[in-house]
This record gives structure tokens, C-alpha cells and sequence, in this order.
């Protein structure tokens, strides 16, 4: 019965709009409402979709997929970097203080979106607070520049998704084996030995999934890379939303959604092939 119903709301929320995607992707642009028509005639393909063809054909939009996954690659990395030492930083801390430690990490959350990255331009612009800090502390003598750069897109990466990191892999951490630790320690080992020996393979299944649940949406993003990435360094995102409601070339769009859906499925099946054998 659970089974049956979890696959009928699968099928209902995530099949379903998916083939929408797809079918949009074959079709060909029209400037009617909605601005596309499927290429059929009494039932049968009667023209050709031009649509993968200037996906393959045009770098531009390959080079947008590259940017984004690197960005995405490089945002999960750093939040996976970042929360092994915040998750057992908060895990030493006294049990009564650790709601309030994870209150302080879900907090941003808590804000609007748009506000928060107003305040990271704020702080990355020319005469923003890290670059009056730096002046007046001597360390430079003219405006660095940080916005619309790599990155000062990075940092507002890695602010907005590292809860998504921290969380899981703080849950399994917090269900570890401590006397695997203590005795290793006990043996002569040292800290760094420790967690190299003993904490890093043990989470090592929850460090992957934090990992995809950072790398898959930041793929995708576009509000992040529009407010504080650089405007001729556009990403796979940005492009999908500007043919969607900019060029108004839903199946140009669609394709590009389904090209971007193909080159995150890899990372997730070689999770759950790796899950399966261990």
C-alpha cells in the first residue's frame, strides 16, 4: 500500500512533468500560447527539432554547462570542506548548546533569499565593508575587486548551500562510534590521524550525499550567478531562463533542462552503485 502510493506520487511529481520537459524538447517553436507546437500530422513526425542541434553545435551554451558544473563542483567541495570541521566543532560542544550552535546555521535560512545576497553585495562591492576593513587596516591601499567575480560568486555559493552539507553529515557523525576513536587514540594515534583513519571512511557515505546535495541544485542556480557572477559569464541557469522567458524558445529551453538532467544523472548513479556494494 505505502509502496504503491510512493510510487504514484513519483510518477505524479517527478515522472510526469519530466516527460512534459521532454516532449517540449522535440517540439518546434510557434508564437502561439503556449510558444510551441509538437511537429505531428495525423499522428505521425512530420518535421525535424532544430533545438539539439544548436545545443551540440553552438559552444555557448556548452561552454554554460561547463561553468556551471565547475561552479557546482567547486561550491559542494568547499561545503563538504567546511562542515567535517563545523559538524565536530559543534559535536564537542556541551549537548545543551548544540541546538543553539545548529540554530545559528539554519538561521540564514530563515531570510529571504534576495535580501541575502543584497547583503553580500553589500559586502563584496567597492566601497562595501570588506573592502573599508581592508583599507583601514593597511592591507590595501585601493578597492579590491570582488563583485561579479569568481570569487565573490563562490563565497555566495557557499553561504547559501552550506546547511545542505552541514546537516546530513553532522546527523551521521553525531551516530558514530566514539570507542573506534577513543581506542585508536589510545593506541598513540593522533588527532589528525584519527579522523584520517577512523572518521573520514566512516562518514564517507554521508560526505557523498552531502556532496550531491549541494553539487545537484547549484548546477542549476541562476538567482546567485544573476545577482553577484559576472554578466558575460553565464551558466546553464541562466541560459534555461532566458530562452524560457526571454527568446521565448521553450524547446531550445527544454533541451537545455534535459542536457543539464543527462549530466547529473552520472554522480547519482555511481552514488547508488557505491551504496549498493557497501
Amino acid at each position: 500500500m505505502i509502496r504503491g502510493m510512493a510510487g504514484a506520487w513519483l510518477a505524479l511529481l517527478v515522472a510526469a512533468p519530466l516527460l512534459v520537459v521532454l516532449a517540449i524538447a522535440f517540439a518546434i517553436p510557434d508564437p502561439g500560447l503556449p510558444p510551441f507546437r509538437l511537429p505531428l500530422q495525423a499522428g505521425r513526425w512530420v518535421e525535424g527539432n532544430e533545438s539539439w542541434a544548436v545545443l551540440t553545435q553552438d559552444g555557448f551554451y556548452l561552454a554554460a554547462l561547463l561553468r556551471s558544473l565547475a561552479l557546482a563542483g567547486a561550491t559542494a567541495g568547499l561545503c563538504l570542506l567546511l562542515s567535517y570541521p563545523m559538524a565536530l566543532g559543534i559535536l564537542s560542544a556541551a549537548p545543551e548548546r548544540r541546538v543553539l550552535l545548529l540554530a545559528l546555521v539554519v538561521l540564514p535560512l530563515c531570510i529571504g533569499f534576495v535580501l541575502r545576497m543584497a547583503a553580500w553585495v553589500g559586502l563584496l562591492r567597492d566601497s562595501g565593508l570588506i573592502n573599508q576593513a581592508l583599507q583601514a587596516l593597511g592591507v590595501i591601499t585601493e578597492p579590491w575587486p570582488m563583485l561579479y567575480t569568481p570569487g565573490g560568486l563562490l563565497a555566495g555559493m557557499v553561504h547559501s548551500y552550506l546547511p545542505f552539507a552541514l546537516l546530513p553529515l553532522y546527523a551521521a557523525l553525531a551516530a558514530r562510534d566514539l570507542r573506534l576513536e577513543e581506542a585508536a587514540a589510545d593506541l598513540g594515534a593522533g588527532a589528525f590521524t584519527v579522523f584520517r583513519t577512523i572518521t573520514l571512511p566512516g562518514s564517507a557515505a554521508a560526505g557523498a550525499a552531502a556532496f550531491l546535495l549541494v553539487f545537484i541544485p547549484a548546477a542549476g542556480e541562476f538567482v546567485i550567478p544573476a545577482i553577484l557572477g559576472a554578466p558575460d559569464a553565464l551558466l546553464a541557469g541562466g541560459a534555461i531562463w532566458q530562452e524560457f522567458f526571454g527568446a521565448r524558445d521553450w524547446p531550445l529551453a527544454a533541451a537545455a533542462s534535459v542536457a543539464l538532467l543527462a549530466a547529473l544523472l552520472p554522480p547519482l548513479v555511481l552514488w547508488q552503485r557505491l551504496e549498493r556494494r557497501r
